[in-house]
């Protein structure tokens, strides 16, 4: 087995980035914000319900923020996980199988089409409820789903949107959706996109609450995930992180202005109002660094938080099972090119050939990301999670890569 380099736990909140150091860790989030990669971030890991490393680094600069345990963090993508072990909790009571038709829940999915090299078919597969969960429904991320409205559009703190998504509640949105085109034949390929959002309304049919209600009963509050939520209040928006860019890009309203660099709260891209109630599963999640712990917590123990059960170890078995060819693939092009050595489970990326992936950590790693980098992993084999948090773009999976390698070592 491999040695992994394991550190005395320590805390610094004002870490400047300059300090160098023995430990590779540390000085891997110091070179994140000295090449400007991130601003201030944070970066803990946990062996076995013990903390080895739990360390802020910030990065002092104008415009940005101090991160200390009142901060919030978009974390996008990171969303994914938890709608799966949402949708899990369901699986265990029975409530769907895993090959059941979407449409038996959602009728609005009954007829869907797929593009053909002749044009738009009416598919001969129906999309499953494992098509979802496994990213093979033949649904990607677009740009005209929603008609005349941009798939990213001008972010605003007073629109009655989000910039994401132009609807008001979930059913809305799925029925818009299952108006779109597939990739492909649903089951056949996988492609990353919207599948998340869509469990979202099934867990609404499913249990007959909102989504945001279920996640609250069934995972928040049994997993002490008290600032995790859908939307912010006044006094919230005041803690979150600024996002960092860190490279000259076209704003999506303005594509000839290229100056946009540094520490903005103008992108915030998603407006997290109160009064909207399309939830999305996929990447509409805000948290703090302490609440989503929680949740990896959870995810090493195998379903369990506390001696509480939050899924059953079936459940989590599945959610790592291998439903995917390993990356690379031609056969399957859509495939996260940065992930060598990995295939996909219920949204997870599960590292199966170590030399592929290159880091040093073992086999059956699992974990995922968000879009503002964001990134965990839970390493089973070794009851170790590892948890790193920011707020910048452009998003990159060479910051969970790095960290894995500053854990393990030959």
């Amino acid at each position: 087995m491999k040695k992994i380099i394991l550190f005395v736990s320590f805390l610094i909140l004002s870490c400047n980035s300059d300090l160098k150091s023995d430990n590779p860790i540390l000085n891997f989030q110091n070179e994140l914000i000295e090449n400007e990669v991130t601003g201030s971030n944070v970066f803990k890991m946990v062996k076995g319900g013990k903390v080895i490393y739990n360390q802020v680094v910030n990065s002092g600069k104008l415009g940005d923020k101090d991160i200390n345990d009142q901060t919030i963090f978009p974390i996008w993508s990171m969303s994914k996980p938890i709608t799966t072990v949402a949708m899990m909790v369901l699986y265990d009571r029975g409530l769907f199988k895993l090959q059941d038709n979407i449409s038996k829940y959602l009728p609005e999915y009954e007829n869907v089409k797929c593009k053909g090299e002749d044009g738009i078919y009416p598919c001969k597969n129906k999309i499953k409820v494992i098509d979802l969960l496994t990213h093979r429904s033949g649904y990607t991320y677009y740009s005209d789903v929603y008609g005349e409205n941009k798939f990213i559009s001008p972010p605003s703190p007073t629109s009655k949107f989000t910039s994401s998504y132009h609807f008001d509640n979930l059913d809305d949105f799925s029925k818009a959706v299952a108006n779109q085109p597939l990739e492909f034949e649903p089951g056949s390929h996988y492609i990353y996109g919207l599948n998340q959002a869509i469990l979202g309304r099934l867990v609404e049919v499913l249990s007959g609450t909102s989504f945001y209600d279920f996640l609250k009963v069934n995972l928040f509050d049994p997993m002490d995930m008290t600032e995790t939520k859908f939307y912010l209040t006044t006094e919230e928006r005041a803690r979150i992180q600024p996002l960092f860019i860190n490279q000259l890009t076209n704003t999506p309203f303005n594509p000839s202005d290229t100056s946009l660099k540094g520490f903005t709260y103008l992108l915030d891209e998603q407006t997290y109002d109160i009064n909207n109630s399309a939830h999305y599963g996929g990447e509409g999640l805000v948290s703090t660094f302490e609440d989503y712990s929680n949740f990896c917590e959870m995810l090493v123990n195998k379903g369990n938080y506390k001696g509480n059960e939050i899924i059953s170890e079936l459940s989590y078995d599945l959610m790592i099972k291998k439903y995917t060819n390993t990356a690379p693939d031609p056969n399957e092009p859509f495939i996260f090119p940065d992930l060598a050595g990995h295939y996909f489970g219920f949204t997870f990326s599960v590292m199966e050939d170590a030399i592929l992936d290159g880091t040093g950590s073992p086999e059956g790693v699992f974990g995922w990301s968000g879009y503002h980098n964001t990134h965990f992993w839970i390493d089973p084999q070794n009851k170790i999670y590892g948890l790193f948090m920011s707020r910048s773009r452009e998003f990159t999976f060479d910051i969970s890569k790095g960290l894995k390698k500053a854990v393990y070592s030959k």
